[in-house]
């Protein structure tokens, strides 16, 4: 009967705690606001702080620069004892590139400048060229589109040192003629019309407006007349007609030309070590259109290493002016190049 008791009360305590409780939530609901801990609450007082921003001076660079020199060798040597054939030779070349690109928005600008220039030395033979070129190209464009442009361009051309032509002389090498030197020819070409341009790798140039003009600017190759020739060389054979250099006339020092060109650029890495340029130009001048001058320029170059390069160099060249027939030379060379930026 005790424990029955017992039994009943402890029922009773636990109904009589779970009814307090329920009030105290009541309470709670009623009263959100209300503070169960009995700590004091801190007032919190909130400052604005202006951070300090550095003064950055930047600028936007429109600019980009590439720049590439470089020197190339072929050596061979055989000694007094070698049966086999060939000869001892030596040559040498440098080469010097570089191009600047001013963007912004459709406005663009492009200098590119080419330097070349080689000797080959063979054993009892005089020293010859196997390279000189001085190009100059600068050009400015505006976009009219996504791929095309309107532009206009000044492209300089000449060599740095004399040409001659060489014969044998009691079994000696010997210089037969002097047939070119620097501003001998010299050519400054103008051109306006639209760029073809649909990536950084191709461009094509219609020069629907061009003018080029040709200097012979020294005494040694510039042409002469049957009189001039006659006092020049009293000693040799007269002419029979006046004389004609790079289509230039005889008495003179300067032709121009109005004509229309084009001229296609190509510069492409076929891998990431093998590189191929190439430029392209036509030039039909308007009085002779259907006997245009061409000229292909190709560049294969391989890099062994970041400063040794093979290069394999390519020139075809027509221009009746000069001479009617097919011209070509072809070199190939092991060399340092060096590049910025790096």
């Amino acid at each position: 009967m005790k424990l029955q008791s017992l039994f009943a009360l402890l029922i009773l305590g636990l109904s009589c705690g779970t009814l307090q409780a329920q009030v105290n939530l009541k309470d709670l609901r009623v009263k959100p606001d209300s503070v169960i801990s009995d700590s004091k609450q801190e007032n919190i007082s909130l400052k604005n702080i202006r951070p300090i921003v550095p003064k950055l001076d930047l600028e936007v660079d429109y600019w980009k620069h590439w720049t590439r020199f470089g020197i190339m060798a072929n050596q061979a040597y055989f000694n007094e004892d070698w049966t086999g054939g060939g000869v001892n030779s030596l040559a040498l070349g440098f080469n010097i590139y570089h191009k600047s690109d001013y963007t912004r928005d459709n406005f663009n600008f492009v200098t590119e400048l080419d330097l070349k220039y080689g000797k080959v030395k063979n054993r009892d033979q005089l020293a010859k060229k196997s390279n000189d070129r001085i190009f100059w190209d600068n050009k400015v464009s505006y976009k009219l589109s996504k791929n095309w442009s309107l532009f206009t361009s000044l492209t300089f051309e000449s060599q740095f040192d004399v040409g001659y032509t060489y014969g044998a002389k009691d079994g000696r090498d010997t210089i037969s003629a002097t047939v070119s030197a620097f501003m001998a020819p010299g050519y400054l070409t103008e051109s306006l019309g639209l760029e073809y341009k649909p990536s950084n790798e191709f461009s094509l140039r219609l020069g629907t407006g061009t003018a080029r003009q040709t200097f012979i600017l020294d005494d040694r190759i510039k042409p002469l007349t049957i009189e001039e020739y006659s006092r020049k060389y009293p000693d040799r054979d007269p002419i029979v007609k006046d004389q004609e250099q790079y289509g230039v006339e005889a008495g003179k020092m300067f032709k121009n030309d109005l004509a229309f060109q084009i001229t296609a650029n190509l510069d492409k890495n076929i891998t990431k070590n093998l590189n191929i340029k190439s430029r392209y130009n036509l030039f039909a001048n308007y009085n002779k259109i259907n006997d245009p001058a061409h000229r292909l320029d190709l560049t294969l170059t391989a890099k062994v290493t970041s400063l040794v390069n093979v290069s394999l160099n390519g020139i075809v060249v027509y221009d009746s002016d000069v001479v009617a027939r097919v011209q070509a030379s072809e070199s190939l060379a092991l060399g340092i190049t060096y590049s910025l930026p790096r």
